[in-house]
């Protein structure tokens, strides 16, 4: 007999045979094991598991169950990109249950998706009169079209391809047409909500007028967006388009058709155009360093312009999250599906109106709610109403009216669903008073309301003292600093937020606004003037956005706006810094040419001076601080026009939305550095880019693509660089307003400067500190090489001299100009040190 220990082996070895035999059994039996087909023919199908990959593994094509769903739907999607990211769909809206008994497969030379029960669930639907069903074969192209041909004659065109029938996902090489025929749109469609591929609200088309526009609509009947008509370049209303060398855009039209398509200049980057379930148009690429999308620009900017995108009785929010929010009364028609993003289906009453019952009392009769600062929704009834006590009647005594406003247009009624309602902010001139018609039992109870009235005048002669002690209170406190709050490094101080209300009285002097938030003039108890900037989209804690604004809070330099304190409580996050009373940059620049004029010698001293702040916020700092938002709108200027860099570091507090937030600025997108986009890692490079397209509008006193008073469309930045390398009169670029009074040189200087500081490969730009000593005319430097972008700004201009970055020449050019910047720095930094009148 053996051993326990020998029958022990024996035992495991006869059970690792077994399962070795099992595998191998299973590797032979289980089609969901096998590799991926690279074609589907007649003698094929897919299933379960097994997907179609296209020739270069960009793409594949199978069943997918989105998020938490019980349905499976064929789609494709990207095979190397981490998250699946899904850009077509063939049964959106027919679904299956089971992907092992689903069958997609060739039939009739037609592709088709068949359910468990063999029922046909969705198919291309070709009528097969030649060539030959048996010679017709599906293959997924690197593109991620999907397409029908017949095998014998692969040169011929598709019978069948996806990207005739996209569904919310726009891809480089595809295209939204019109049927210049029949005047029928191809429409690009959101998803129902993110766990729903199904057919959406929100839809793009280009124009069945013939206009060249693409529209936005709501259920394909309400129009909430145009691009503006295509001008041989771009469309109109897409700025975005014009500071883009990422992409290349073309619009074809012919007897036959109309469409717009576009295609990746470099074809390594994975980049997508999609029709959202926010109902804004989006296009983003994939970035590998942090594995996830990246919005470079979307339309329209702000959620609340998107038509009824809260449905009916919800009311959308642009300054506080969520978007949206049932009107008082009303609860959502299908909560789960809020929480999915879709807020399509809206609110529903939480009580049913007694208009119509008979002989109401007049306690329990309906009643209006006074909602104040509202944009007012669209096709109103106008009722003929002498005053507002009319108005109101008209309403109530109409059951089919469920709200009025009465105003400098007299009395509107609606009747129905109010769709696309909008809370705006107090300071927002576009609010109106709208009245909202609920039941009688969403309101006080009429005696307790008396009773209450009642007790208050009973208690007002009791607390006459306590109200004459609380405001000489209020007159002791407004003369100490406002913020009793303990400082929380050096002279930093927490702010409470009714502090800051009544230091902004109520926040109602606004400066200006962008995309982090809006600003607002306040002072504190000790008569000092402050700017107070109220944060949007911060998601961070308390504990963590108190480190992040302590560790700005000690940066110091005189070209840096000084923070003096912040705000944290709850949702609520402001930012307390100096008043600067010369406004910002882009005031003096761009809108103050009536008033004043900005003259050369300050132009070039606040060029240097910001230069020394990036400097300092890039070179001096512990940590190096990238600034990401280097415009004139974020220079500010004191009572002595010395500038002062705004903003820096706010692009460490928003953190992983900032680049949401900073394609939603406007005037931004002119100065993004090219990796922005093309997913290189920001480095304080990014900011070297902005400053520089910033230089070029010192010398032209416009913004970049602004047309000049000749009423002529050009690029400034291309016009100066060459300009400037063909030798020609740098004046003549100059602001007219200046009358040419500017010293050539330094004109000249700044123009050199600005064209290195674009160059589209971030090694060839100088740093912040090079810069410093360039102007200061301590480091000569070079002729600039004309950067690609600049360029393709300037292809259709006339008699401009290009030199193309591919060529070896130009690129060992460009490295030795660098490389004379660089080493001619390193060896006058004790001579910059001692000539600087700056300092930091």
């Amino acid at each position: 007999m053996l051993s326990g220990g020998a029958a022990i082996c024996n035992m495991r070895k006869t059970w690792l045979w077994f399962s070795l035999l099992t595998l191998f059994f299973s590797f032979h039996t289980y089609p969901s094991l096998a590799a991926p087909l690279t074609t589907i023919s007649a003698n094929q199908s897919l299933s379960g598991d097994q997907t179609l990959l296209s020739q270069g593994g960009i793409f594949e094509l199978g069943f997918f169950k989105p998020g938490n769903s019980s349905n499976y739907y064929i789609g494709t999607w990207y095979k190397k990109v981490t998250q699946q990211t899904i850009v077509w769909v063939a049964n959106r809206d027919h679904p299956v249950s089971d992907k092992n008994n689903a069958t997609l497969t060739l039939s009739d030379g037609n592709l088709v998706l068949l359910d468990g029960s063999s029922n046909q669930v969705w198919s291309t639907n070709l009528s097969m009169s030649s060539p030959r069903p048996g010679s017709v074969v599906a293959v997924l192209l690197d593109t991620g079209n999907l397409i029908l041909r017949d095998r014998p004659n692969e040169t011929s065109d598709f019978l069948w391809q996806s990207f005739d029938h996209p569904t919310d996902t726009w891809l480089p090489g595809g295209k939204i047409k019109l049927d210049n025929k029949t005047k029928k749109p191809q429409y690009l469609t959101s998803w129902k909500n993110n766990q729903d591929p199904a057919t959406g609200l929100f839809s793009l088309e280009l124009d069945p007028k013939g206009t060249t526009s693409y529209l936005i609509l709501w259920n394909k009947s309400e129009e909430y967006w145009t691009s503006g008509p295509w001008n041989g370049h771009i469309f109109s209303l897409v700025p975005e388009m014009r500071a883009n060398y990422i992409y290349n855009f073309t619009f074809v039209t012919n007897e036959n058709e109309s469409y717009f398509t576009y295609s990746m200049y470099n074809s390594s980057i994975i980049s997508r155009f999609v029709m959202d379930i926010s109902g804004q148009i989006k296009q983003l690429s994939w970035l590998d360093n942090t594995q996830q999308w990246n919005l470079f620009w979307s339309q329209p900017r702000r959620q609340c312009e998107v038509y009824a995108f809260c449905g009916a009785f919800g009311s959308c929010t642009e300054y506080s999250m969520p978007f949206c929010n049932c009107l008082t009364g009303f609860q959502p028609k299908s909560q789960s599906d809020w929480d999915l993003g879709d807020h399509s289906g809206g609110c529903k009453r939480k009580t049913n109106l007694q208009c119509g019952n008979s002989n109401p009392s007049n306690r329990d009769k309906d009643r209006f709610l006074a909602i104040p600062n509202m944009a007012l929704p669209k096709h109103a009834q106008s009722v003929g109403s002498g005053n507002v006590g009319e108005c109101e009647s008209t309403c109530l005594n109409n059951c089919s009216c469920i709200a009025y406003a009465y105003g400098s247009n007299g009395c509107s009624i609606w009747n129905g669903d109010l769709l696309n309602l909008q809370q705006l902010s107090s300071d927002d001139s576009r609010g109106e008073t709208m009245y909202l018609k609920l039941a009688a039992s969403e309101f006080h109870d009429a005696k307790k309301s008396n009773g209450k009235i009642i007790g208050v005048v009973v208690g007002a002669v009791v607390g006459i003292g306590v109200v004459l002690a609380l405001l000489l209170f209020v007159m002791i406190r407004r003369r100490r600093m406002v913020g009793t709050g303990k400082p929380v490094e050096g002279s930093l101080v927490a702010f409470g937020y009714r502090d800051l209300q009544n230091a902004t009285k109520n926040f109602s002097d606004k400066l200006g606004g962008g995309g982090f938030g809006s600003v607002f003039k306040g002072m504190l108890g000790d008569s000092s003037i402050i700017a107070v900037k109220k944060l949007e989209s911060i998601s961070q804690g308390e504990k963590q956005f108190r480190t992040e604004v302590s560790t700005i809070g000690t940066i110091q330099h005189v070209n840096l706006v000084r923070l003096r304190g912040f705000c944290s409580e709850g949702a609520q996050k402001l930012l307390v810094y100096d008043y600067m009373p010369n406004r910002s940059l882009e005031f003096h620049l761009f809108q103050n040419k009536n008033s004043g004029v900005l003259e050369w010698k300050m132009r070039y001293q606040i060029a240097l001076g910001v230069a020394r702040g990036l400097t300092y916020l890039h070179e001096k700092c512990r940590d190096c601080i990238i600034h990401c938002d280097v415009k004139p709108e974020n220079i500010l200027l004191d009572a002595e026009y010395c500038p002062k860099v705004a903003d820096f570091g706010l692009a460490k507090l928003i953190g992983r939305d900032f680049s949401r937030v900073l394609t939603t600025m406007r005037g931004t997108r002119g100065y993004l550095a090219p990796e922005w986009i093309s997913g290189v890692a920001i480095t304080a490079k990014a900011d070297v880019y902005s400053y520089g397209m910033m230089l070029f509008e010192f010398v032209s006193g416009r913004r970049n693509s602004e047309p000049s008073e000749d009423g002529k469309v050009t690029f400034f930045p291309t016009c100066a660089a060459n300009l400037v390398i063909q030798g020609g009169s740098v004046l003549s670029l100059l602001d007219p307003l200046l009358q040419g009074n500017a010293d050539i040189e330094e004109v000249t200087r700044i123009i050199k400067v600005a064209s290195w500081c674009v160059q589209d490969n971030e090694t060839h730009r100088p740093t912040m500190g090079q810069v410093v000593q360039i102007l200061e005319g301590i480091l000569e430097v070079t002729l600039p090489p004309i950067p690609r972008s600049l360029q393709v700004f300037g292809d259709n201009q006339e008699n401009l001299v290009f030199f193309t970055d591919s060529s070896s020449t130009q690129s060992s050019q460009v490295k030795s100009n660098v490389s004379t910047i660089s080493s001619q720095a390193k060896s006058n930094i004790s001579s910059a040190s001692s000539k600087s009148s700056g300092g930091n």
